[in-house]
């Protein structure tokens, strides 16, 4: 079977070459064949050895006519390995490495003068040509690339050394993304219901649209979410205090903090409006303590909400993980709560509510927890240590959207903030000086945005991730930061000026088919001419390895390779949308950015709630979903895990996944094996991959384990497990 050109692999079986060595498959950890050769796997072994998405990772080489009968191709694309949960450029591209599979091509001197055949990379306008390899019948790994949308060729070449195409192509094949095309021509159908699924005279406003996206032209906009609105409300706005910024508070062993959650005012953009906070601080109080040292911290809920504070990645006594209804009792209206937390880790980490977070959360109610190692050179010498907290915020013309308070909305995509924040501002700003070496601790508090960041003239290496330092120190062009996730990054300004602090992405117009680069500015650090001192540039251009985690590692080594005792689907399932809006949606379906980092069609992502929506862990083993999945360990016990991201769905999302009172590693993603390992709580699982985690059991409880988008939390996509003494 032959697909044409405009397809792509629909099942190994039909699209991988005849004749490529597919007798002898590398095994695989359950004993199967290996992920990593995906694109030649039939249907059932995809789904059996849990491997990626075929028809977004590869791709069918179409011969020119005259080779049709002999010859064919397949290439796979695999992330290269990463530091973090997607592996892409500062600009936002996502890269892959190539590998292609041939078959049936004859001597390239049968085509006439030629010698070899070489294969290249272009995006749709065919300029620049990028050269990929050398290729021949078999498997091939070439180049890299990192394009929104590209064309592969095999041409026939004189030399190996060519470095531009001259000779003529026999192979060619079109990137999954260029599948993205102009819907307009679709967009038909009945006019939308109004009545059947609310409208804007029941208090809803909505959400702005970006205006280099168009909107959609099918009448959603007379549609709202169809459970009431919330806002937060008090009798007298003017009485309530504006936040202050966060104070910083250190605890020692034994002692005890008061933490109370309250309305505030706050003023962004222009707009007095109503948030939450923690001590009427915007973030919340950065907690600093001592690693091992326990402290009490007395919670009061001054808000209109039940609550309960989760304690982020601490792997702490379960009775005070603050999960509502499964280690406490939320706190009501007027309530409080006496948390005790031991802090085994040193790193950063934070608090935030586990109860309607999806308003809470993203009203202001959280704050860093910074935990002090008692090694001294624990991390590397750096000047001075900045503690930052990005977030977004969504704002119309009247002041804060409204939230669903019935069922949360936003339910498919997450609710997106259209202005950006770091530490609860819209502009961030430091001063240091020339050569200066900055840590930065960075925490992800947003409800579901993705944030690719980076510095403007000076150089980072990423240092330690959620629950300890990466083996070894490792340079990075920009840093990937999913909801929860935490990073230590090294930055050192080398050149006197103005350093921005950007997130670059590439986010997709689903309306127009095409790629929107993103450049959103979120703080300027100002490098003066005076030189910092000690001059630390040696010891920055030194990558330390971490012997600790080393040590830690050659024990759980024996453990890389043992079959997935616990094998999670992430799908989504949908009843009850707008026919409207169901339509519009199947538009995309043909297509998944691997991560969906922005929100360019908040007008269709507004409407569905958690009771039209409900996204789904789903066990492989015996098909139970959410909190109908029931597993029990033993501390000391060591879990495979496989993470697999189903992209057929109404429409696929990247998910982090959070386990809560324990650390795991990254084994792979794709099948690609992680080269630089740290522990984690919370990992990325980008649309339609496979990631597989080596998940250590210390800690005994009843867990959980969820997306840490909030709106998908919201919607089901939840699961608990226990651990014996």
């Amino acid at each position: 079977m032959r697909c044409c050109l405009l397809l792509l692999c629909a099942a190994a079986a039909a699209c991988a070459p005849a004749n490529v060595d597919v007798a002898a498959p590398v095994p695989g950890p359950d004993g199967g064949t290996a992920v990593t050769d995906f694109c030649r796997l039939d249907a059932p072994t995809l789904l059996r050895v849990g491997a990626p998405s075929e028809d977004l990772y590869c791709i069918e080489l179409v011969p020119r006519p005259d080779l049709f009968a002999i010859a064919a191709g397949v290439v796979q694309l695999t992330p290269p390995p990463s530091p973090f949960g997607a592996a892409v450029t500062r600009d936002g591209h996502h890269r892959f490495r190539t590998t292609l599979f041939i078959e049936g091509l004859p001597d390239p001197s049968e085509l006439g003068g030629f010698t070899t055949y070489v294969a290249w990379a272009a995006p749709p306008n065919l300029a620049p040509l990028t050269k990929l390899g050398v290729v021949h019948n078999g498997r091939n790994t070439t180049g890299e690339i990192a394009l929104n949308k590209f064309y592969l060729f095999v041409s026939a070449e004189s030399s190996d050394t060519v470095t531009e195409r001259r000779g003529p192509l026999v192979l060619r094949g079109l990137s999954p993304s260029t599948r993205m095309r102009d819907p307009h021509f679709l967009a038909t159908g009945p006019p939308p219901d109004v009545r059947a699924h609310g409208g804007h005279d029941r208090g809803w406003t909505m959400p702005p649209h970006d205006p280099r996206v168009p909107m959609s032209p099918m009448g959603i906009e007379h549609l709202a979410p169809p459970v009431s609105p919330f806002l937060p409300a008090a009798p007298d706005t003017a009485a309530v205090p504006y936040a202050i910024p966060r104070t910083l508070l250190r605890v020692a062993d034994g002692d005890t903090v008061a933490l109370a959650a309250r309305l505030v005012r706050r003023s962004l953009k222009g707009r007095d409006i109503l948030m939450y906070g923690f001590n009427g601080q915007y973030p919340g109080p950065l907690i600093h303590v001592e690693q091992a040292a326990t402290i009490t911290v007395d919670f009061h809920n001054a808000t209109a909400h039940e609550t309960a504070v989760h304690w982020h990645g601490v792997r702490l006594d379960n009775r005070f993980d603050g999960v509502p209804h499964v280690t406490q009792e939320p706190v009501p209206p007027g309530g409080s709560f006496t948390y005790t937390i031991h802090f085994p880790d040193a790193g950063i980490y934070w608090y935030h509510p586990h109860h309607r977070e999806d308003i809470q959360q993203d009203l202001g109610l959280y704050g860093n927890l910074m935990v002090q190692s008692g090694e001294p050179d624990y991390y590397g010498p750096a000047h001075r240590a900045e503690v930052l907290m990005l977030d977004d915020i969504l704002l119309g013309d009247d002041g804060l959207v409204p939230y669903g308070a019935e069922a949360s909305n936003f339910a498919i995509m997450g609710r997106f903030g259209n202005v950006l924040l770091v530490n609860g501002e819209p502009l961030w700003n430091l001063d240091v000086r020339t050569g200066e070496v900055v840590r930065f601790h960075l925490t992800n508090a947003s409800n579901t945005r993705t944030f690719n960041i980076s510095f403007a003239n000076a150089r980072m290496k990423v240092v330690a991730s959620d629950v300890s330092r990466f083996e070894r120190e490792e340079w990075v062009e920009s840093v990937v930061l999913a909801p929860a996730e935490r990073y230590v990054i090294d930055v050192r300004f080398e050149r006197a000026g103005r350093a921005a602090l950007t997130n670059r992405v590439q986010a997709i117009d689903h309306m127009m088919g095409a790629f929107l680069p993103l450049v959103d500015t979120l703080g300027i650090v100002d490098v003066s001419s005076e030189r910092a001192l000690p001059d630390l540039a040696s010891a920055f251009t030194t990558l330390r390895r971490n012997a600790d985690l080393e040590t830690d590692l050659a024990r759980y080594r024996p453990r890389f390779d043992d079959p997935p005792d616990l094998d999670l689907q992430l799908v989504l399932e949908q009843q009850g949308l707008p026919f409207v809006l169901t339509q519009l949606m199947r538009l995309d379906t043909m297509y998944f950015n691997p991560v969906e980092w922005a929100g360019t069609m908040p007008m269709m992502d507004w409407l569905p709630t958690g009771r039209e929506v409900r996204w789904i862990l789903r066990d492989a083993r015996n098909s139970a979903e959410n909190r109908e999945i029931h597993r029990r360990y033993r501390v000391g016990d060591v879990v495979r895990v496989r993470l697999r991201n189903e992209r057929h769905s109404l429409h696929a999302m990247q998910h982090p996944i959070h386990i809560h009172g324990q650390r795991f590693l990254v084994l792979s993603v794709n099948g690609v094996p992680t080269e630089n390992h740290v522990w984690k709580d919370t990992v990325l699982v980008p649309v339609g991959m496979s990631v597989e985690l080596l998940l250590e059991l210390s800690n005994p409880g009843r867990w959980m384990l969820h997306c840490h988008i909030a709106e998908h939390l919201e919607a089901g996509m939840q699961m608990l497990f226990d651990v014996d003494p």
